[in-house]
């Protein structure tokens, strides 16, 4: 799998289904790691479900850099000034015995230490400088040729050359099934 993680059943997996251009080239399929990370991956997992009245649906990934990462998950700003966890506006780092070793590893962003909201990163290569310093809850167990597409429009800069959004996410079974995803969340559809 050239480098990539594989799956090795620590936790539940969610989907990101995304839009690049207007185009729709796939999904992306991530294990969480809820025995390292239970607290990080409740809250993404929660994110992606939309069952607290918000997160990630229709949110971008607002900064790509090639050969670095694909960063979303800001939802209010779509910028990388804001988003929130379900937890609150920041909640703390949780541990650090996942590495960035290999493409495919989803981290929490953040600007410092404890400063963790919604927003995440996926690693096109390794990045292990990062260790320590950002939480590192997932790996991306199906679909990495659709964050290559993700890493093909962005830039040095981070600025995406064509708009990259999340349309749809959610809980996925390894048999292929959707769970619960932002669209049949009852929050969401109160909302």
């Amino acid at each position: 799998r050239n480098g990539m993680p594989n799956r090795v059943g620590t936790g539940a997996e969610v989907f990101l289904d995304v839009s690049i251009g207007g185009l729709k080239p796939g999904r992306i399929i991530i294990e969480l790691d809820t025995r390292a990370c239970p607290k990080t991956c409740e809250n993404f997992r929660a994110l992606c479900t939309g069952e607290k009245g918000f997160g990630y649906k229709n949110s971008t990934f607002h900064r790509v850099v090639p050969n670095f990462v694909a960063h979303g998950g800001d939802f209010t700003h779509a910028d990388g000034t804001g988003g929130r966890s379900i937890y609150g506006a920041r909640f703390e780092d949780e541990g650090f015995s996942l590495r960035h070793v290999c493409p495919g590893i989803v981290s929490m962003a953040n600007n410092g230490p404890n400063a963790n909201g919604s927003q995440f990163f996926i690693t096109l290569v390794n990045t292990n400088w990062l260790d320590g310093k950002n939480v590192a809850f997932g790996r991306v167990v199906e679909g990495f040729d659709v964050v290559k597409q993700i890493e093909a429009v962005g830039t040095f800069k981070g600025k995406t050359t064509a708009a990259v959004m999340i349309t749809d996410c959610g809980e996925h079974s390894p048999v292929g099934t959707a769970k619960l995803t932002a669209q049949t969340s009852p929050a969401a559809s109160s909302a």
